[in-house]
Formats: structure tokens, C-alpha cells, sequence
């Protein structure tokens, strides 16, 4: 029983580090990443999809994407939808290649960036802490149920708070890695 409520804190956790991780490669950072993309949703036959799934997105080189549409009518649209975006981005068109470079950061944006880092680690810290307060209430439960001895309760409680410290020094590590990566630039 023990375990069962560990695995599901770990997992949740886990769920919590990897949106996370999701949320931080939105960040433009300067450098060309397809992933920026990935939100930006065009309209393809009636129906709002990912650009990855109506065109070619690829990485030039370090401050250039490149889209290629799979039809030649989805140009206009992709444009479109790149432009709306709130990512500040302007695509050249050659064709029916479409071409987005990076602009430098500012100093500015990048400190405005690193604030937006702290807050959504600080977001996904309070998601952990919440799995850890479940748990601890499910092990309260099965206390009251008579199911596991206060040791027990003790035990595992002491692995749900190690759990917690692991997944918060996860989230402490990936904003920092985004930090630096928008600082060093």
C-alpha cells in the first residue's frame, strides 16, 4: 500500500518536472528551436493542428527555422498563424519556404525571460508539494483505517519528503540550466 502511494507521488512528480521542461523550451531564447513551435497551431482542412503536422520544420542553423509545408495553400496560413503567435516572430517567405530568423535577445528581455523561469519553476514546485500533501494524506488515511502501524505513517513520510526534495532539486536544476542558457547568449 506503501509503495503504491510512493510510485504515484514519483509519477506525478515526474509529471510535474516534464511540463516543466515543456513550458521552458516555449521560451524563446534566441537560438532556433523547432519545439518553439509546437504550440502554434495552424488551420489545415477546418481543423487547428500543430505546424509540425501540416509541414517540414527544421533547424538551418543556430538562429534559423525553416518550414516547409507539405502543400503549397498552407504557406499563407502558416504565416498567418506564425504572426498571431505570441512568440514575436516574423517569417520570410521564399516560395513555399518559410523562413524565421532570431533575433537577438535584448538584455532587457533576457532579465524579463529569467523572471518568467523563476515563476513557472516556482509553479511546478507548488504542483510537488501538493503530491507530497496527497500522499501524506492518503498515509494519514490508511493510519485511520487501521491498515498500517504509526511507523509505518513515520517511514512513509520520510519517503515522500525525500521524494519531494529529489523532484524540487529537478525543477532547481532545469531553471537554472534555462537561466544560464538565456544569459549566456
Amino acid at each position: 500500500m506503501l509503495n503504491d502511494i510512493k510510485n504515484d507521488a514519483t509519477k506525478r512528480m515526474q509529471k510535474s518536472v516534464d511540463t516543466l521542461k515543456a513550458e521552458l523550451m516555449k521560451l524563446r531564447t534566441g537560438r532556433a528551436n523547432a519545439a518553439l513551435l509546437d504550440h502554434v497551431r495552424v488551420d489545415y482542412y477546418g481543423s487547428e493542428v500543430p505546424i509540425s503536422q501540416a509541414a517540414s520544420v527544421t533547424v538551418e542553423d543556430a538562429r534559423t527555422i525553416t518550414i516547409t509545408p507539405w502543400e503549397k495553400n498552407l504557406v499563407g496560413a502558416i504565416e498567418k498563424a506564425i504572426l498571431t503567435s505570441d512568440l514575436g516572430l516574423t517569417p520570410n517567405t521564399a516560395g513555399t519556404t518559410i523562413r524565421i530568423v532570431m533575433p537577438p535577445l535584448t538584455e532587457e528581455r533576457r532579465r524579463d525571460l529569467t523572471k518568467v523561469v523563476r515563476h513557472e519553476a516556482e509553479g511546478a514546485k507548488v504542483a510537488i508539494r501538493n503530491v507530497r500533501r496527497d500522499a501524506n494524506q492518503a498515509i494519514k488515511d490508511l493510519e485511520k483505517g487501521k491498515q498500517i502501524s504509526t511507523d509505518d505513517v513515520k517511514r512513509g513520510e520520510t519517503e515522500i519528503q525525500k521524494l519531494t526534495d529529489q523532484f524540487v532539486a529537478k525543477v532547481d536544476e532545469t531553471a537554472s540550466a534555462k537561466e544560464k542558457e538565456l544569459l549566456s547568449m
